[in-house]
């Protein structure tokens, strides 16, 4: 699946999280996240870290798939409550710099 946000590709490896356990799992248990890379996690609003060895960007999204907010979380954190998230999208840190609220994302199977 590939990622655009303000017309410019984020990621054109991303994998969808859609049940209960692949939202948990998550990415834990891998070592990196390369570029490129990245995980959507529908109908979830809040993530954390726990178990993780390397930090992300984390861009919350509405229900239309508007940018709420963007923040890069560290392993071992919890990331912010964001009200109105619908979605979280799971990036390499350093990827959602350009990325700002409002900003619409679309997304290409």
């Amino acid at each position: 699946m590939f990622i655009y946000g303000n017309e410019l590709l984020l990621a054109d490896q991303v994998k969808s999280a859609d049940t209960f356990f692949q939202r948990f799992v998550g990415l834990m248990g891998q070592k990196s996240l390369g570029g490129g890379q990245g995980l959507l996690l529908k109908n979830c609003s809040s993530v954390h870290c726990f178990f993780m060895h390397f930090p992300i960007d984390v861009v919350y999204l509405s229900k239309f798939m508007e940018v709420l907010y963007v923040e890069t979380i560290q392993p071992w954190h919890i990331g912010s409550f964001v009200k109105k998230a619908k979605h979280v999208l799971e990036l390499p840190a350093g990827s959602g710099q350009g990325l700002s609220a409002g900003t619409q994302i679309s997304i290409e199977a």
